[in-house]
This record gives structure tokens, C-alpha cells and sequence, in this order.
């Protein structure tokens, strides 16, 4: 907010707080019952408000689900093998065994100048 706007709401807050200091009890009871009453109104409504728009979209989710076949044929996705799969296979002593050849071909694969 802006400083006009917060001094504007300041004044207003001071000038309400004056009104309202000068009311005795029973006005001031008065003003609370109904503020009471107007809340509970209120959240009464707001709950009731949402229920038949809920209602629909239910109702629809469930026609939806019964009105369309499931998945029929389902796919099955090749899986990937990964690196740790290869090392704990069962040809992973033999890749051991050489591990140091791999080793020599990566460092001349690299341009290390290893010939």
C-alpha cells in the first residue's frame, strides 16, 4: 500500500475507534449477537455453496469410468540394462580380470598419448 493509503487507514481506524468508545454495553452486545449471526450465516453457506457442483463432477467422474472400457492391451516397455546390471552379471570376473586392458584403451581413447 501506498503512504496516502496507509495514513488513510489510519485516520479511518482512529475515527472508528472513537465512534465506537463512546457506545454503552448494550449496544455493544447488540452489534456483537449480530455479527455472530451473520458469521455462522455465512460458513453455512459457504459449505452448501460448493455441495452441488460436487455432486456433478462425481457423478460424471463415475459415468466416465463406467461408460469407458479400461485398458485393454497393455505394453510392456523393454527395459534397459544399466551399468551396475553388467558388473553383477554374470560375465563381470571375466571384466574384471581385465579391467586393467579397459583402463588403457579409455586413457587412448582420450588422446593421452598412449600408442
Amino acid at each position: 500500500m501506498k503512504k496516502s493509503d496507509d495514513e488513510f487507514a489510519q485516520q479511518t481506524k482512529e475515527l472508528f475507534d472513537e465512534s465506537v468508545g463512546g457506545l454503552d454495553a448494550a449496544t455493544l452486545s447488540t452489534l456483537n449477537q449480530a455479527r455472530q449471526r451473520a458469521l455462522a450465516t455465512q460458513q453455512r453457506a459457504g459449505v452448501l455453496r460448493w455441495a452441488p457442483a460436487a455432486g456433478v463432477a462425481a457423478a460424471t467422474l463415475v459415468a466416465v469410468m463406467v461408460i469407458l472400457p479400461g485398458p485393454t492391451d497393455v505394453e510392456v516397455m523393454p527395459t534397459t540394462v544399466t551399468d551396475m546390471e553388467i558388473l553383477l552379471g554374470e560375465d563381470s570376473i571375466e571384466m574384471l580380470e581385465d579391467l586393467e586392458f579397459y583402463s588403457w584403451i579409455d586413457m587412448a581413447d582420450e588422446g593421452d598419448g598412449v600408442t
